[in-house]
């Protein structure tokens, strides 16, 4: 897959553009030597990755990968925790949570490519997209007790959201790793495909999704995200405020014409 553009977020960040996917944004984490382990430095630059990529109206869909061979994200850099004091500590927690936010607030579809080791707040940053896409070499897991501490990048709220609230705290308590096979048979992940090709089928994914019109994926993005959780009347009000959102968009007249003229949308997005 030819790279048209990159744009570098300090030194372990990059945005890279594909051709024939002009809609899809890869966000790279590109921390290789340290196996993606996130420092205070790369949680600020995804964290400007992702602010950059929320503005972007140009891009319908993100894929979140690793430029690691044998891991998505391994999680904190703890080498880099068991430095600091405890005030040091305190003044660093809005850069790490401002990382998973960034990501976990993105407007689009979002698609997480993982093989390998994806644990800790590496697993937070997947969980934080909508999609899990795994290859058979992963193995995921929330270990923050066996260090001392709870998962702090969202773990603690995502995970029961995708597998219940026993599962959830059967896995953060035991702070067991899960290879790939039982990671798809809990809801850990949503699809699971050959080793080696957790990017390519993650892109191919955002390019389907990206076919679509860009209002109604944000739109359809938010209503799901603010419902969730709701009780269903106060759902279906959130699913009406996103509907009158999107009724009298551009991208709704362009997409009744092109149905009813049988052609390809040509999406205005807005």
């Amino acid at each position: 897959m030819t790279v048209t553009s990159e744009q570098r977020f300090g030194e372990f960040v990059a945005v890279r553009r594909h051709a024939g996917q002009e809609h899809v944004a890869e966000l790279v984490l590109d921390r290789p030597k340290a196996m993606n382990a996130v420092s205070t430095d790369m949680a600020r630059s995804v964290a400007a990755a992702c602010e950059a990529l929320g503005a972007d109206r140009d891009v319908r869909v993100t894929v979140l990968t690793s430029s690691h061979e044998r891991a998505f994200c391994v999680g904190a850099d703890l080498k880099e925790r068991n430095t600091f004091t405890d005030a040091e500590l305190v003044r660093q927690r809005p850069t790490a949570r401002a990382a998973y936010t960034g990501v976990l607030e993105l407007p689009m579809p979002t698609i997480a490519a993982v093989h390998g080791f994806a644990l800790g707040g590496g697993f937070e940053l997947a969980l934080a997209c909508d999609v899990i896409v795994a290859d058979a070499t992963a193995v995921v897991g929330l270990p923050e007790v066996s260090v001392g501490v709870i998962p702090g990048g969202g773990g603690t709220q995502l995970l029961p959201r995708r597998v219940g609230a026993a599962r959830a705290a059967e896995l953060v308590f035991t702070a067991r790793r899960v290879e790939a096979a039982e990671a798809r048979q809990l809801g850990l992940v949503d699809e699971l495909v050959e080793a080696g090709r957790d990017r390519e089928e993650a892109l191919a994914l955002g390019a389907r999704m990206a076919a679509n019109s860009p209002v109604g994926l944000r739109a359809a993005k938010k209503a799901l995200r603010l419902g969730h959780g709701l009780d269903l009347r106060a759902g279906l009000e959130v699913e009406d405020a996103a509907w009158r959102s999107v009724a009298f968009s551009g991208d709704r007249a362009e997409g009744v014409a092109a149905f009813n003229e049988k052609r390809s949308p040509q999406w205005p997005g807005e």
